[in-house]
Order: structure tokens, then sequence, then C-alpha cells
């Protein structure tokens, strides 16, 4: 810790205090507050004063303290041995800390981020004399089983390599190459540092045209998000946010996940923490662990560090993005975030907006998820950020601030319907509500890779969910018998849609998880029997008699019954509804 003064504290309002005596400070700047040393940052500079926002209890804290500056802005440590661990919101590890301080936080504990005392084996992949600049892989470390880990040339810096050391096991602070510049050198670590509000640079933005494949057959077939792109869930309490993200981190194509805890129950948050380690990867059979980093800061610890915490989270997944890995961001919730925000904002006397968050709130929504998005690197692979953001609307207002604006930003929306959720539907992602803005992007790449017919198909059953809504307003009104069979078929796909397709078990294990193969086929087949029998309708037969066709229940036992590996049984079944229909046709044609 530096030992400069800045300042003296002359205020303390909660998380907030006001320092008089300001010298020699810079906005944003990580400073140590008391004798305890309690981490802060300025946020607001005035003549001699200066407001702190302090990421720890400030109780004991008392004027005239003095305040230590660090000279440079909250930053947090990027390098191997980030896999794996449990982070509170400004990056220090929970673990460690729990050894040193029992149960309960001690103010002022100061633990590095990452083990500085590890080894890795770390294998050099540039040699002297190399022109590299920054996002350039000097070489590699297995970090985990599944992740290889590219140690970078930090983005500020750029040169010809004068020296690197040999294979060999290295901590992250020792040098493992010297780069010089003009007259400079610079030692390289395995570790550096980044502000945790500034985005980090890529070579370019590439457009979007892949799918996150999650696994999910509503999300993926319906609403899908594409592999840089952001997404929004809100839902009032009990729809399912946190479970959606939780079987979305598991089952998803991303090579890392950052999963945050922002501000959410800590019962809730023990879940994850207890459940993760134990999940295993279906791609890898390991733990979970092995591709994700957790960010827990819960509703009862320090407000201050809730509002760092999605930056922490954001800034460790565009490092990996660097690498050349697909990384997606689990935000829960960010209506905790912003909750942050409008205490803080208040304890800075700052004017009030809309239902009390700051005025500069729709600001930073959008910073925080401008910094998805598909990039060129100089790694040498492409990488991606996906932001998937929980928004947890009082009362399930979807109207309230922090759900209209994030709307704003965000180019997919899985709205949770509280209906459905009561029901026991799940996922409880409502098809009426909910769209996605990236249909033209995915769409290629599911006709190149699934089927030429997806969105063809998706756009029937998206129309027929539409005509079911109307025709539903009819039935409350004058009952199903005042319909025809024509129309009472329609809402007899739409409920086989809804029980058979969009349902899904996260707890059986053949549905909690379907390949895009088995989620065309199964829509395939649903849609194959609302054609042929409409035609049979009109041909002259009796719902009844379309209803009790034998393959009927094959259909809907199908999402159970047929495994992932073993999707050319739904072919079987297509062919069987076929058959049916043939001979239910010829009969009626027979008759006339």
């Amino acid at each position: 810790m530096a030992e400069r003064i800045v300042g003296q504290v002359g205020r303390v309002n909660g998380p907030v205090i006001e320092a008089w005596d300001v010298k020699d400070a810079k906005m944003f700047e990580l400073v140590w507050a008391g004798e305890e040393n309690l981490i802060g940052e300025i946020v607001k500079l005035e003549g001699e004063k200066a407001v702190i926002q302090v990421y720890e209890d400030t109780t004991g804290i008392a004027p005239y303290d003095p305040i230590y500056g660090s000279g440079m802005p909250l930053s947090i440590e990027l390098g191997p041995g980030l896999i794996g661990t449990i982070y509170d919101g400004i990056q220090r590890p929970l673990e460690e800390i729990r050894k040193l301080s029992g149960m309960y936080i001690q103010k002022g504990v100061q633990v590095p981020a990452l083990n500085r005392e590890k080894k890795w084996h770390f294998s050099p992949l540039l040699k002297p004399g190399s022109t590299v600049r920054g996002g350039m892989v000097i070489g590699t470390v297995q970090e985990t089983e599944r992740v290889e880990h590219k140690v970078l040339i930090p983005p500020d810096i750029e040169g010809a390599v004068k020296s690197v050391v040999p294979e060999g096991d290295y901590t992250v602070e020792e040098p493992i190459a010297i780069v010089t510049y003009g007259k400079e050198e610079k030692i390289l670590t395995m570790m550096h540092k980044w502000p945790i509000r500034d985005s980090r640079p890529a070579r370019e933005r590439i457009p979007l045209s892949i799918p996150l494949i999650t696994g999910q057959r509503v999300i993926d077939t319906l609403f899908p998000v594409a592999k840089g792109g952001t997404v929004t869930i809100p839902g009032g309490f009990g729809t399912g946010k946190t479970m959606t993200q939780q079987a979305l981190a598991k089952w998803s194509d991303a090579d890392i996940i950052v999963y945050i805890g922002c501000g959410e129950r800590g019962n809730e948050m023990t879940d994850v923490l207890t459940e993760f380690p134990k999940l295993v990867d279906p791609k890898t059979g390991k733990t979970l662990m092995e591709r994700t980093i957790l960010i827990a800061n819960t509703s009862n610890m320090p407000v201050s560090a809730r509002e760092a915490s999605i930056y922490t989270g954001v800034t460790m997944a565009e490092y990996y993005r660097d690498q050349g890995y697909h990384v997606a961001i689990m935000a829960d919730s960010t209506s905790r975030w912003a909750e942050a925000l409008r205490e803080l904002s208040g304890r800075m006397e700052e004017m009030p907006a809309e239902e009390g968050f700051p005025a500069y709130l729709p600001t930073r929504i959008a910073e925080f998820y401008e910094r998805a998005g598909y990039m060129s690197t100089n790694s040498g692979k492409p990488g991606s950020v996906t932001i998937i953001g929980a928004v947890s609307p009082p009362g399930g207002d979807f109207s309230e601030p922090v759900t209209q604006h994030t709307k704003r930003f965000v180019r997919c929306f899985w709205a949770l319907d509280r209906g459905l959720a009561n029901a026991r539907h799940y996922p409880a992602i409502s098809w009426i509500e909910s769209y996605s803005e990236y249909l033209a992007e995915v769409g290629s790449w599911w006709e190149q890779n699934v089927s030429p017919d997806w969105h063809k198909d998706r756009t029937e059953i998206m129309d027929l969910l539409q005509r079911e809504v109307r025709l539903q307003q009819v039935v409350k009104l004058v009952g199903p018998d005042a319909l025809p069979d024509s129309q009472r078929f329609i809402l007899e796909v739409c409920t086989l849609f809804k029980n058979a397709f969009l349902q899904q078990n996260a707890f059986d294990t053949i549905d909690m998880y379907s390949t895009v193969e088995k989620q065309f086929k199964m829509l395939h087949i649903i849609l194959t029997y609302w054609r042929r029998g409409s035609q049979a309708i009109k041909a002259g037969a009796t719902l009844v008699k379309v209803r009790r066709i034998k393959v009927y229940r094959d259909i809907m036992k199908m999402k159970f019954s047929v495994p992932n590996d073993r999707v050319s049984q739904l072919d079987k079944i297509e062919a069987r509804l076929e058959r049916s229909f043939d001979q239910m046709e010829s009969i009626y044609a027979e008759q006339k």
C-alpha cells in the first residue's frame, strides 16, 4: 500500500466519506481511509474537497483520519488463477479471506487476488527480437484442464522483445520477459492490472453471426442470442431468473462463465457457491468450476462494492475474450446494482431523477452493455463477451426505470411470466412479450448447420402462437365449443407445442438439455402434425379423430424419450405420423 497522504477525513455518511485538504489526487483514484486502511475510490473532486466511495463498513472512521492515495484507479489483477475462484465485488478472494478472518470479513483485510506463491508451468511463444503490441500472446499456462491461459502483453505496451525466460515454473510476480520501446524497458510478469471502469481495447468489432447455444429450446429456437450479444431477463420474485441463469451457465457453449451475484439474497448465492463445484461440465466431465469465475456480493455486503462488482466481472470477461475465448456473463441482478447507484447518489446529495435513481442511470447501463461484442483480437483468435443481465422489477412491473432503460440498450428480451411460473411451466419465458433482434444474424447459421427450413418453421410456429392469443380472447367470451374444428385445432397444436416443446424439465437427465438438431426435429414434427392435421380436417376428419392418432402420445413424450445422441428416433416418429395421416386421408377420400 502506498504511504502518500492525499487528504484527511472530514465527514462520514455511510459508505461515503467527504475528505478535506485534498492535494495531488485524481478522479477515480484508489485510496485507503483511516488507520484500518479501508479501500475506497474518489468519485468527486471540488477544490480541496473530495467525495470517496468506500467499499467497506466505515464504522469507526473519524474526522481527521488520514487518506492514503495509490496514484492509480481502482483496478483488478489479471493472470493465471482467476478460473475457479470466488471473489467479492472488488476482487478480494473470499476463500482466502475466510482463512484469515474466519466467518466474518474483517475491516481493512487485504489479500492479493492472485496467489503469489503458486508456480505455473509457463511455455514461451515469443523469441527475442520479436515486435509486439498490446494483446499479443507471450506464452501459455495450463490454468485448468479445459482452459489454456494465454499470457498477454498488457494493452498499453508495445516494442521489441529483449529477452524471454525459458520454459519452466514461475509465480505470477516473477519476470518472464523484457520489452524495450526506445530507451525504456518494461519487465513483464504473468499478471498485469487493468482499471475496471475502462473497457479493454480490441482490434475491431466483428458483425455477430454465431448463436450462443444454450440447450434451452424456448431460447435457442424462438429467441436466440448471438455470441457477443446482450440479453436482459426481467421478472418478478419467484419467476425463475436465477434458475434460468444457472441453467445457461451450465449448458451454454461459452468457453468461460463469469457469474456475478450482485446484491442478491445470501441464500441464493449460497446455492450457487455450493452447487457449482458439484455440477459436472457436460463437455469435459469435470467440475463446472474449471471454466467459471464467481463474484459474490450479496445484499448484506457493502453497497458500494456491489456497484463495482459489475465492472469487475466484465473486465475479467474482456481479459479472457482477448485470449480468444467466448465468455458469457451472468449478472444477477442489475436492479440491485441500480439500487446501489441510487443509494450512493442520495448520500452524495445528487439531484434524483425518476423513482429516485440518478440522472446518469441510463448512461451507466449503456456503458455496461456496450462492453459486450464479438471482437478480433491480437492473440490470433476472435473472442466474444455475451452479457445476460437479470432485472428484478418491483412487483413484476416492466414499466419501471431499470427495465425500460435496459430495453433500450439490449437486443434480446426474455420476459419471465408470473402466470407461467405459477403453473410450473419452466423456463417461464413469455412467448408473447419476449423478442430477439438477432434472428437475421443467426438465421443463416441455423440454415447452414441445422436445416434450411429453420427460419420458415420458426416463423410458422410464432404465427400460430399469435393466432392462439386472439382465439383465446374469443374462447373467454363464448367458450371453445363455439369455434369450428379448424380453429380449435390451432388451440390444440399450441397446447401441444407448449407442453412438448417449450416446457423443459431441468431435473430430467434427457430433457435438461437439447441439441440444436433435436430442437429442430421436435419443432418440425409438431408442425407436421399441424399441417397434416389441418389437411385432414379440411378433408372431413373430426378434431377428435385427429387427436386420437396413436403417435400423438409419442410426440408428447419425445422430449423425455429421445436422447440427444439418438435423434434419428425422431425421424421414425415423423414417419409414423405421416403414415397415420395418409391412412386417415385415404379413408375420407374413399368416402367421398
